[in-house]
């Protein structure tokens, strides 16, 4: 299996947006420096690095455009939600400083033959790299979405989109109606707990060493967290977001 590494390489002073820290890298230790262990002789390099989370290749945490309480920072946000399906948008043709437009998009999408799944990753490829990367007009001048665009990817139940760019649309308001509406839109994010689930996984003995953690004598089953993340998909539970809610029938892990 070919694996393509489409993450922007980090270098000394990386162009980062206007906002955020540069990337600084430094020499924290060479091999000019000798260690020394009884009769062996050892040298070793090592690196420092400071830089912003907005710095090459990064994933906007909800935190970063959603003011509200409970909004996730990146270590909150479920590690399953940045392995999903993907389908990549030729859009190398629009114009810079460009806002794409949602039959820009439909247009991209049918040509590409692909469709748009629930959960799914959208790529935008705008040849912002090949046209900017390394000149001034990098910070400035890279094409994005419109706002109703984003609204288009998400009235589609995705998970996330991506660009090349250092934002999602074009610089100025564009920019800061597409972050806000990625927060408008009202997307909650939760993780379930669901305890030890019978799938079969756990041999006999395994089984019932488990078993007589439950107040109930019984592993929970498959419908058990099913029933639990239907209704946090619906209007109900609206108002519920950034929790882990446990649903593990009472286990006691240490009796």
């Amino acid at each position: 299996m070919e694996l393509i590494d489409l993450s922007r390489e980090l270098f000394h002073r990386t162009q980062t947006h206007p906002s955020h820290p540069p990337v600084i890298v430094t020499v924290w230790g060479d091999h000019s420096e000798k260690k020394h262990a009884g009769n062996t002789v050892f040298t070793s390099k090592a690196l420092s690095i400071a830089l912003s989370d907005h710095a090459g290749t990064h994933v906007d945490a909800p935190v970063h455009f959603d003011p509200r309480p409970g909004a996730l920072s990146i270590d909150e946000v479920p590690l399953e939600n940045f392995y999903t399906e993907a389908v990549c948008l030729d859009l190398s043709h629009v114009p810079l400083k460009h806002s794409i437009t949602v039959p820009e998009m439909a247009a991209a999408l049918d040509k590409s033959g692909q469709e748009i799944r629930p959960r799914d990753t959208v790529l935008l490829y705008m040849a912002t790299n090949d046209r900017l990367l390394g000149k001034p007009g990098y910070l400035h001048d890279f094409p994005g979405l419109a706002l109703e665009s984003v609204h288009w990817l998400a009235d589609r139940g995705i998970l996330m989109f991506g660009v090349e760019a250092i934002s999602p649309a074009p610089e100025g308001e564009p920019n800061y109606l597409a972050h806000m509406a990625c927060a408008d839109r009202g997307i909650t994010l939760n993780t379930v707990n669901p305890g030890p689930v019978d799938t079969g996984y756990a041999p006999p003995e395994i089984h019932e060493a488990v078993r007589r953690h439950f107040p109930a004598r019984r592993w929970g089953a498959p419908d058990d967290p099913a029933r639990l993340i239907a209704w946090l998909v619906t209007d109900e539970a609206s108002w519920i977001t950034g929790q882990v809610i446990n649903t593990e029938g009472g286990f006691r892990r240490w009796d």
